[in-house]
């Protein structure tokens, strides 16, 4: 018998909100996440939105500040490049180790997340990319029996997703090479090519940071 399914908690419900905006860019860097504005247009009281607001801060999308409104995390080139680098290192590694350990469920659930990945990029449904995409590295991650880098990469993960919304205007180009990318990364492992997988893995990583810094300079 399947379990009762709970509602999503108001706090939930504004961490999900709040977070697509910022992801979105309708809330831009620097802006001020002013409690009284935000919980009577949410509708709710500000102790859940508080709560919302510390979960955003915990993923690096929000800045705490003594005494004065949160505001929306703001990043610079940078930023993004230390981000990538961290993730490169940690993917690259996580890849390698998992090359041995691929189960047809595990093929099964990467393959099911590129279908939706395509479906995404056809729509031009940036927002949903993103998270599809974040939610590949996570699958990859959660394949590792080492949980300390499944949480290293968790982390870098949530932080690059910031730094990557400045790729929004290369969408849809950005997306369909990313998907192409990740499918590359699928066969290498079902394959169990420990160096496919790494080499699959290594370009992607490289040409994120490409996109970036093409999409960077040309702004």
């Amino acid at each position: 018998m399947r379990k009762i399914k709970k509602p999503d908690s108001l706090a939930d419900q504004a961490y999900d909100l709040i977070r697509k905006d910022i992801l979105t860019g309708t809330l831009a860097p620097n802006e001020e996440l002013r409690e009284e504005k935000f919980a009577l247009e949410l509708g709710i009281s500000r102790t859940p939105l508080r709560e919302a607001i510390r979960r955003l801060a915990t993923d690096g999308l929000v800045v705490l500040q003594s005494g004065k409104p949160a505001i929306v995390s703001s990043f610079t080139k940078e930023d993004a490049l230390h981000h990538m680098e961290v993730r490169k290192l940690l993917e690259t590694y996580n890849i390698e180790q998992i090359a041995k350990l691929t189960t047809p469920d595990f093929l099964k659930s990467l393959k099911s997340n590129l279908k939706l990945q395509k479906r995404a990029a056809d729509k031009n449904d940036f927002h949903e990319f993103i998270e599809l995409d974040r939610e590949f590295h996570l699958l990859l991650a959660d394949q590792n029996p080492n949980t300390k880098l499944c949480e290293m990469i968790y982390a870098v993960n949530t932080g690059v997703n910031r730094a990557f919304l400045i790729l929004a205007n290369t969408y849809p180009v950005s997306a369909m090479e990313a998907s192409g990318e990740h499918e590359d990364i699928v066969n290498a492992l079902e394959q169990q090519d420990g160096t496919a997988a790494i080499n699959a893995m290594t370009e992607h990583m490289d040409n994120i940071e490409r996109r970036f810094l093409h999409y960077y300079e040309k702004g």
